[in-house]
């Protein structure tokens, strides 16, 4: 286990880089360092841990090797638990995590918000949430719908349409029935770029 790989998984902004130790066709562990900490954090500690398991050591955006948000970006809690949500779905699980390690808060959110997706979590340090028993629900739903949100609209991006003006203010019409005609022209104005294409 002395041996690591390089791995990136693609987001929106760049990437979310990870250490990774052992067989990638091991019992998955996913590791999760602290607050301004990165991969590295885990490199005394893997050796020590039981073979056979994959263990992938991420750097949340911002940190270690992982690309930056975009200048102005919060680096909001729930965001690193967005991250974790993308390396999980990044297609080196061949099922749920088998088990995650962590020094944070991030993955302790992350597990109340996907337990399905966790089957063991092993805290090093964290803090118990501070949500009332009356609150957990309403909480859970809200903050998983933004995330799942989030990660819905990522994966359907595409290369913007061309349209015709004409086409392009229907279209805008359509997605906004309180403009009129005139309203959805002038927004266009500043709105849409016209290109040899539409």
């Amino acid at each position: 286990l002395g041996m690591f790989s390089e791995l990136k998984f693609p987001v929106p902004w760049g990437h979310v880089a990870a250490k990774a130790w052992g067989p990638s066709e091991g019992y998955p562990v996913l590791c999760l360092h602290g607050w301004l900490d990165n991969a590295n954090t885990f490199d005394k500690l893997i050796p020590l841990l039981p073979r056979g398991c994959f263990y992938v050591a991420m750097d949340f955006s911002g940190h270690g090797l992982s690309s930056h948000r975009p200048a102005g970006s919060p680096y909001h809690f729930l965001d690193y638990v967005s991250d974790v949500r993308r390396v999980a779905a990044g297609g080196w699980l061949k099922g749920p995590l088998r088990g995650c390690l962590c020094r944070g808060f991030y993955i302790a959110s992350f597990c109340f918000l996907y337990p399905e997706m966790v089957d063991k979590l092993i805290l090093l340090e964290n803090f118990g949430f501070l949500l009332g028993p009356e609150d957990t629900e309403a909480w859970l739903k809200s903050k998983r719908m933004v995330i799942d949100r989030l990660l819905s609209l990522e994966a359907k991006q595409q290369t913007p349409k061309a349209r015709s003006p004409e086409a392009a203010l229907q279209r805008l019409l359509e997605a906004n029935r309180h403009l009129t005609a005139e309203g959805g022209a002038i927004l266009l104005q500043r709105g849409a770029t016209e290109t040899p294409a539409g």
